[in-house]
């Protein structure tokens, strides 16, 4: 009957500016869709560069090489007799566009460029792409010589087109125009398309999934239609992992999913479907029906092709599925790990170093790259003849076959214990079990040695010999010696990495692999050019608490038992003197923190944009049960505080798999100052007066009237008003009290005006006598203190003229900031 139809999707696993291997995976997919079956050959967004070229997109070789890669695969006879759409940029009148390029036996039939640009996240489209602006206009695009010369042709379609084949009609999407509130697939299936084409680069990030099966599903049952979804997988040289999930779905239910975690290079997924069924369910649906009818007309490339055979009775078409989505552990140990296997082969290297401290992170990180080997050894099983190539040039082997997890972890992975006296016999015996059971090649050093001769050189120059503060040396001396370990440990790593395959008679060298979370990068809570330095990092952007969850998964799934007692053990540096041979150092009193506290900070400050003050509002409420609206305070400006010293830490932190979105990856994800003013002066103020506010109000109700009868009278004139101007957010009445200009200290000043400036001074200091912690914003503005009179406030205004000339005093600031 002429209305079934086999299409293809393709997931592959691309490398930026690798237009070699490009080519190979592209024609391999086509191969692959033809024997399949399909009609309609679909791919990812940029296939041909690589979607994380960057920069690459403004120089004009990249361009150039596009061409050529489309004119080979014109010219290769596997491109015959079936439709293809691929993507490139394309330079059309000297403006470049990320573009689809879809052709029929040597013919170009249309170039599509991109309507709706994406800058969120990792995106930077609008830095190397402008976007077509022309809706359902066209215009014609002369060809380059090379293809003009294959095709016959000088010209094409270019532009916001669809395509009209003998049975059916094919509209397109790039990757956003799906996500964004006016995407072109409604507008285009209300002209008549029945099969929306979407190329995207669509990277992982944890409890996200779910998003493309939500989109897809909904654009197909609201407007009906066939919804062809390609995507790419793997490494292609950036922090992102570019997550598969490749799809087809008809009228609101899928038909094929392709895998999301893979090290597959090419996967082509295809379906068959029915025509007739997207024709009577759009008609069914009587007000989408009437928005067709009302509709403009889109431009269309009428082509002499048919996707459907003429004898299709016996076809049955593709039964619908369910969509089954990994649990945040699961995706933990996959998605990590083909990136690493990604960057791994494509690196040149031999495998991996890794300090191993007997810690959550670094038994994260071990967890990982056997997770990892677990894959290689699947895929080869598999026959995946890829795989099996690159491992064995990975170890040096021609003949290895990797049969056993554990037997491959001991051929990629060093791990090493660097001791020293701060170090327990607990966390080494902790690392040195994990290592066994995964099956690395362990080695444990001592660095004291190399501590001490590096503090001897301080100590000879200046005559001075810093301690440790349990031993009686102060703070800067006790820091500065905790740092100097961390750091011989990171010189130590690259210099194993350099030289352990040579120890083992192999070629090549080892990557260093980092182990700092996502949560103390944020925090700041690591030492620059630690543990937390290397070539790469595949736990950089995962919290501490889904670590902790992933390492249980880990010990059940992957059978690693040390997992568990690595769980119970206290998280520490150990880098501090033991006490009874015991480690008394936490990394959460330390942090002044916990994990999830961090966690939650982390969450307000990206996802929802919270800054000091909005964050207090969000988590006085979030946390009004454990915690008094002063402890929350607290709590929020020490973060800050935080934060702020730490943050230029993050600009030379290493490349780490993305996988938060609320990262602070300094690279693109995360833009912010690294040089702040740490005092957060007019944000603590404001956070301050909300506090008053917040306990006034809780006097007024525990006594059941207020302080006074004109407090009372006074009320917010607007719900903003406190955030413009960080106190109580009440004005006094016209006729009974003048404004006047005053520092405020961010507390309450009582309506009466009887308090003298040296209580007031003492509000200055905390409860030891610091101004340290307790000194906040200092702001100069209106504010009603309730005065009856002009020549009240005149005293208090003179009273607080002391406080005034100390704060202006530089010696006042001295020593007092952190």
């Amino acid at each position: 009957m002429g209305r079934k139809v086999t299409l293809a999707v393709s997931t592959l696993n691309q490398w930026a500016m690798d237009f070699d291997g490009n080519y190979r995976r592209i024609l391999k997919s086509i191969k692959e869709a033809k024997a399949k079956g399909a009609s309609f050959r679909s791919g990812p967004e940029l296939e041909i560069t690589g979607y994380g070229c960057a920069d690459h997109f403004h120089e004009s070789d990249t361009l150039f090489h596009s061409w050529e890669v489309v004119a080979a695969l014109l010219k290769d006879t596997t491109c015959q007799d079936i439709l293809v759409d691929v993507g490139m940029p394309v330079m059309h009148r000297n403006v470049t566009y990320n573009c689809r390029v879809i052709f029929l036996n040597k013919k170009l039939l249309l170039i599509r460029p991109k309507m709706i640009l994406c800058d969120d996240g990792n995106y930077r489209e609008t830095r190397w792409f402008t976007p077509w602006s022309k809706p359902r206009q066209v215009e014609e695009y002369f060809l380059p010589r090379m293809i003009q010369e294959i095709c016959g042709q000088k010209t094409v379609t270019f532009g916001d087109a669809l395509i009209s084949t003998v049975d059916t009609c094919i509209g397109f999407e790039i990757c956003e125009e799906l996500w964004n509130p006016c995407s072109t697939h409604v507008t285009e299936a209300l002209d008549g398309a029945e099969i929306i084409v979407n190329g995207s680069g669509s990277y992982h990030e944890l409890r996200k999934n779910y998003v493309i099966a939500d989109l897809i599903k909904s654009a197909t049952a609201k407007s009906g239609g066939i919804y062809m979804f390609n995507n790419l997988r793997g490494c292609d040289g950036e922090r992102v992992y570019y997550q598969g999930c490749s799809n087809i779905a008809i009228n609101g239910e899928f038909v094929a999913i392709a895998k999301q975690f893979a090290l597959l290079e090419v996967e082509v997924t295809t379906a068959t479907v029915d025509l007739e069924d997207v024709r009577a369910y759009r008609n069914s649906i009587r007000s989408r029906a009437l928005k067709a009818a009302q509709s403009e007309a889109y431009p269309r490339v009428v082509v002499e092709y048919s996707l459907s055979g003429t004898l299709d009775v016996s076809t049955v078409p593709t039964a619908a599925m369910d969509w089954v989505f990994p649990t945040p552990e699961e995706e933990i140990s996959l998605g990590p790990a083909c990136w690493l296997w990604d960057y791994l082969r494509r690196s040149g290297q031999g495998g991996f170093f890794l300090p191993l401290s007997g810690g959550v992170d670094s038994s994260s990180v071990v967890s990982i790259v056997y997770s990892m080997c677990r894959l290689v050894c699947a895929a080869v099983q598999d026959g995946d003849e890829v795989v099996l190539k690159d491992v064995r040039r990975i170890v040096g082997s021609p003949e290895y076959y990797p049969r056993e997890p554990r037997e491959l972890c001991n051929r990629v992975l060093v791990t090493c214990y660097m001791g020293t006296d701060n170090s327990s016999r607990e966390t080494r015996a902790l690392a040195k079990d994990l290592a066994n059971q995964v099956g690395s090649y362990h080695v444990t050093v001592a660095i004291d040695a190399a501590v001490t001769a590096i503090v001897a050189i301080f100590t000879t120059l200046t005559g001075k010999r810093p301690r440790f503060r349990a031993l009686g040396g102060g703070a800067r001396e006790d820091l500065a010696l905790q740092n100097v370990q961390a750091r011989v440990r990171m010189v130590v790593a690259y210099l194993f990495a350099q030289l352990m395959l040579w120890v083992r008679d192999r070629p090549g060298g080892l990557l260093v692999l980092a182990t700092g979370n996502v949560d103390e990068g944020l925090r700041g809570y690591l030492t620059k050019y630690d543990c937390s330095s290397g070539d790469i990092n595949p736990i950089g952007g995962i919290s501490k608490v889904d670590l902790k969850r992933f390492l249980r998964y880990a010990c059940d799934t992957f059978k690693l038992s040390a997992l568990n007692d690595i769980l119970k053990a206290t998280p520490t540096a150990e880098l501090t003197p033991l006490e009874n041979g015991q480690c008394v150092q936490s990394d959460e009193a330390d942090m002044g923190m916990t994990y999830e506290e961090l966690s939650m900070f982390g969450r307000l400050r990206k996802q929802l944009g919270c800054g000091p003050y909005s964050m207090f509002g969000k988590l006085v409420h979030t946390w009004r049960d454990p915690c008094s609206p002063s402890q929350v305070a607290e709590k929020v400006k020490h973060f800050f505080r935080c934060y702020s010293i730490n943050r230029h830490k993050m600009t030379v932190l290493t490349p780490s798999y993305h996988a938060e979105s609320y990262s602070p990856d300094d690279n693109r994800f995360d833009h912010r100052p690294f040089l702040y003013n740490p005092l957060w002066l007019w944000q603590f103020t404001a956070i301050d007066s909300q506090v008053k506010l917040f306990e006034l109000q809780k006097d007024i109700s525990s006594n059941g009237q207020g302080h006074s009868s004109s407090r009372q009278d006074k009320s917010p004139r607007d719900p903003n008003l406190a955030r413009d101007y960080p106190h109580d957010g009440t004005t006094s009445p016209k006729d009974k009290t003048p404004e006047y200009r005053v520092w405020n200290l961010g507390v309450f000043v009582p309506n009466s005006p009887c308090e003298s400036a040296g209580d007031s001074t003492m509000l200055l200091g905390d409860k030891d006598g610091r101004s340290s912690k307790e000194l906040i914003a200092l702001k100069d503005h209106k504010r009603d203190l309730g005065w009856n009179n002009e020549q009240e406030g005149n005293q208090m205004f003179s009273g607080c003229r002391s406080l005034i000339d100390k704060l202006n005093d530089p010696h006042f600031w001295t020593n007092r900031i952190y």
